[in-house]
């Protein structure tokens, strides 16, 4: 069973989308598609493992960063995790409040994600602040949202360190 404050943050993303038209037409779905050679997944939510347990076409493995969840590109809208409804996006939990930025991990695959939130229908990056909000009330899901922030960071100064580092 999810967690309530997951079930609702699912919910405010079920409908809304990047686009007010279907996004995967704009790249053919590439976040669906599994990358040739590696192992691609989607990190999981604390607790959204219980959803996939046992469902035929899924594989969860457990990493360093959490789980990963492997599915075959293809899914029912409904059963997609929290991190495809957010993608591009992430909320992002600060000391100063919520606030949602372009997942910098998605800028490999999304070119959504290299175009910033700002080419996004409003009504979606609504949807990911209010959500984040939720998930921010529990405190698993806030200590989780924290550790997603610091990846963000460290994503962020690992790419500046080579811009800077291009220029020489």
């Amino acid at each position: 069973m999810l967690p309530e404050s997951l079930k609702q943050a699912r919910a405010l993303l079920e409908n809304v989308t990047p686009l007010k038209t279907d996004c995967g037409l704009t790249c053919g779905g590439a976040c669906c598609r599994p990358m040739e050679g590696e192992m691609t997944g989607m990190l999981l939510f604390p607790g959204e493992e219980a959803y996939y347990e046992g469902r035929e076409g899924y594989r969860m493995t457990v990493t360093d960063h959490g789980t990963l969840l492997f599915c075959s590109g293809r899914c029912e809208r409904a059963d997609r995790p929290l991190s495809c409804r957010l993608m591009p996006l992430l909320p992002i939990l600060r000391e100063d409040g919520m606030r949602v930025a372009t997942d910098l991990r998605a800028k490999a695959v999304c070119p959504l994600a290299r175009q910033g939130k700002d080419a996004l229908d409003p009504a979606f990056v609504a949807a990911v602040r209010q959500a984040g909000r939720i998930l921010a009330e529990d405190e698993v899901q806030k200590a989780f949202l924290i550790r997603l922030a610091r990846q963000q960071d460290e994503l962020k100064a690992l790419r500046n360190q080579f811009r800077r580092g291009s220029h020489v």
